[in-house]
């Protein structure tokens, strides 16, 4: 029983890329690509949020060169954010208990 060669082709093959070979990893990448840019979700959602942490970790991990550092250089900013803002809470906390 042979298997079905279209059965796992993306639906944009047959209506945005038409011409395009669906085996091809570019042309697969390409068809992600436009889901990810047409995404109509709430962005207001923290599963929204989340998919979008999780687009730029993907998207950064892709580039490489200044992109990369640049990306790198956004994460850790980010996560020097969250420790100031716990030392400040934890400072607080522990005067609050102080008193």
């Amino acid at each position: 029983m042979a298997e079905n060669p279209g059965s796992e082709r993306h639906p944009r093959f047959d209506d945005d890329l038409v011409g395009l070979d669906p085996r091809d990893p570019e042309a697969q990448a390409f068809a992600e690509h436009l889901d990810r840019m047409q995404r109509c979700d709430p962005a207001f959602t923290i599963e929204a949020s989340l998919r979008g942490v999780a687009d730029f970790a993907e998207g950064s991990n892709r580039v490489g060169g200044l992109r990369w550092w640049v990306a790198a250089l956004i994460a850790l900013l980010i996560i020097v954010g969250v420790l100031v803002s716990a030392w400040d809470i934890v400072g607080d906390l522990l005067a609050w208990l102080s008193r």
